[in-house]
């Protein structure tokens, strides 16, 4: 059956020159924001009685406590954050550092940090001279960092502080 063109019934889209994050049929076309025009009045305010002031002036606080409590807080809670197992390997090129705060690789100029609670697990392993931990996320990513032992004794001793410091922090 043949159909003539101009019996095909063409809508104009309007919105998609106007708006390109518009889709006809799946999202409504915007509407222009409604503006009030408020012209400046000129007609003239009442005047409002000035307010009294106080006869005398607000006691200072003292400074002395306040930054004696500032310097406090930090340090308990940076001795707080500090306590416990840490772990720390390094060689010329990386290192790797597991503490409260959590898991830090460093290899050459760039830096990852994993606090604890955006790990979801931790695999150390072993091979001739090196240590090697990946670091696994939640969201399937993981990343690897190695460093050098300066013997096979070594590396196995730096896993073996490493997965006392994993077992104190990392919750299953």
């Amino acid at each position: 059956m043949e159909q003539r063109i101009d019996t095909q019934k063409v809508t104009p889209v309007d919105a998609a020159g106007a708006d390109p994050a518009s889709v006809p049929g799946l999202t409504p076309p915007r509407q222009a924001p409604k503006t009030e025009d408020k012209a400046p009045s000129l007609e003239k305010a009442e005047p409002t009685e000035p307010a009294e002031e106080p006869d005398t002036e607000p006691e200072p606080e003292p400074a002395e406590d306040a930054a004696d409590a500032l310097t406090d807080a930090p340090a308990d809670t940076a001795a707080a954050d500090t306590a416990g197992p840490d772990f720390t390997a390094s060689d010329r090129r990386g290192s790797i550092t597991a503490d409260a705060t959590g898991v830090r690789l460093q290899l050459d100029d760039q830096e990852a940090e994993f606090h604890w609670d955006e790990i979801g697990a931790v695999e150390v392993g072993t091979s001739r001279r090196r240590l090697t931990v990946t670091v696994h996320t939640p969201d399937s990513r993981w990343y690897p960092n190695d460093v050098e032992a300066p013997d096979k004794a070594r590396a196995q001793e730096w896993a073996d502080e490493l997965d006392k410091v994993l077992d104190a922090y990392f919750e299953d």
